[in-house]
């Protein structure tokens, strides 16, 4: 597990290293896409594409983060492409700790929101609504299997959305669900659009580009 841990971190690392150079390349007053894996794995230009939009749009998720990683690389994953419009999904990891607590949640959001509000303070920001999961057809085997779902529940998801909403109302940005049309009539994530429960294919993605595009 300690050496699966340390591969995590230099994979995140070597991407932050990569966002880095990006940004000194990146078109300034562009859209950006940022937070943790599933905003990472959001093939948001092939999908452009796809829906013949013509937008410049930087991601800069990073699979494993938390919100407290956010806050620590704010530049690489924010402020480097001095963004006009934000879009953000950061937090699901934070749900899926054994110590999690939504208070803690919140706090550190809040403290990225905070400092978005002073370097960038003409920028739009979105915060998107935590996707939901499937916590019943797609449990990956081993351990992590197990455990994936303990804390990261739809139940938690949906308390947490809340919560990011009121946050949003606090801070002067806009709160997004763009989660219409991939929940089952269970409300779990459809098993067609999700690899094992959490991620998705770019089907699921493309319902919530259908979702965001207004707001774009």
């Amino acid at each position: 597990m300690d050496q699966i841990m340390a591969f995590m971190k230099m994979d995140q690392q070597q991407k932050i290293d990569k966002y880095r150079i990006l940004n000194e390349m990146a078109i300034k007053g562009q859209i950006l896409f940022t937070g943790s894996s599933l905003m990472e794995q959001f093939p948001i230009n092939e999908l452009l594409v796809d829906f013949d939009m013509d937008y410049v749009i930087y991601n800069r998720g990073v699979g494993g983060f938390k919100t407290d990683d956010m806050l620590e690389h704010m530049e690489e994953q924010i402020f480097g492409t001095e963004p006009s419009r934000i879009f953000i999904n950061i937090g699901t990891n934070d749900i899926s700790m054994p110590d999690y607590t939504l208070e803690k949640l919140m706090e550190n959001y809040k403290a990225i929101l905070t400092r978005i509000q002073v370097c960038l303070p003409e920028a739009e920001v979105y915060l998107m609504a935590y996707y939901p999961v499937n916590e019943v057809d797609k449990v990956p085997e081993g351990e992590w299997g197990k455990t994936m779902f303990t804390t990261r529940n739809n139940q938690n998801i949906q308390i947490a959305n809340a919560a990011v909403e009121q946050l949003a109302k606090e801070m002067g940005y806009r709160y997004i669900d763009v989660n219409k049309g991939l929940s089952d009539e269970r409300g779990m994530l459809k098993k067609e659009y999700t690899i094992e429960g959490v991620h998705m294919y770019a089907n699921g993605y493309r319902v919530i580009l259908q979702n965001l595009k207004q707001y774009l």
